[in-house]
């Protein structure tokens, strides 16, 4: 009995993540732990990240305190993914061509699923949850990689509850990627791509029946929004905005408008 309950701990400082590999494969299903020795918070995540699974643990042997604060918000982001996002319903209330504009868009080192894409709204109080463009259509080659996302100005949902414009992405970022139930997971953004197009207007009136929020996006048959249902009954979870009218229902991550720097703050604030 006391040979079942026996767990055994290895110490071993690691240089390279091929090796943190073969030593998570070799280990998994076992009862022993294996914890790397490591010198800086970016090879404690290799580690910890290492097939995915990642070893059991790290010793972090650092001088300055300010690198294990480092590794503490890794923590705090990757803790921060097992939270489901509270979405709620929105319904249009208005649909108008906007004219030309920059438009942009995302394309991530990850692919997304149906049902699944990026938090983004002109005002930081409501975030519209825009599909990706995983769908196969008639116009264009599926790019299971990509959120046409919006405008410049935009802002969208970054890791640690933060906002940023979607002109201040750019390779190496992270955003935080939304499925229809809340589900979210980081992802680095691969690349963005900046160009003008034709913008359409989405306004939408919130639970409350009296808060509106907008987005702007690309007047395109590939952009879409994401609505409440999932797919059954004949109703599409994703709604191009070329199909989009007043009465629709889309989802909506409602929260504090008032932002400095993207992180949210107490203050009064209005936004048209």
């Amino acid at each position: 009995m006391a040979n079942s309950l026996y767990c055994s701990c290895f110490f071993i400082s690691l240089l390279f993540v091929i090796p943190a590999e073969n030593i998570v494969a070799a280990f998994q299903g076992s009862q022993k732990t294996v914890f790397a020795i490591s010198k800086t918070p970016s090879d404690a995540q290799i580690f910890l990240e290492a097939l995915e699974q990642g070893l059991g643990g790290v010793v972090l042997k650092v001088e300055d305190a300010e690198a294990v604060l480092d590794l503490k918000e890794y923590f705090d982001r990757r803790n921060e993914v097992s939270n489901l996002l509270s979405l709620t319903k929105a319904t249009v209330t208005r649909v108008d061509v906007a004219g030309m504009g920059d438009r942009v868009c995302v394309d991530l080192c990850s692919l997304m699923r149906p049902g699944e894409g990026l938090l983004v709204g002109s005002f930081a109080r409501g975030l519209f949850l825009v599909h990706s463009e995983c769908l196969e259509s008639n116009y264009i080659a599926s790019r299971p990689f990509r959120v046409n996302a919006g405008p410049v100005h935009a802002y969208v949902l970054v890791p640690g509850g933060k906002t940023c414009y979607l002109s201040e992405l750019k390779s190496g970022k992270e955003v935080i990627v939304v499925d229809q139930k809340g589900q979210q997971r980081t992802a680095i953004v691969g690349r963005v791509k900046i160009e003008s197009r034709p913008l359409i207007l989405v306004e939408a009136k919130g639970s409350d029946n009296q808060t509106y929020y907008s987005l702007i996006l690309q007047n395109a048959e590939t952009v879409a929004l994401i609505s409440p249902c999932q797919g059954n009954g004949g109703k599409k979870a994703a709604i191009p905005v070329t199909s989009l009218k007043v009465g629709d229902e889309v989802l909506l991550r409602v929260q504090g408008g008032a932002r400095h720097t993207g992180i949210e703050i107490q203050e009064f604030i209005m936004e048209n």
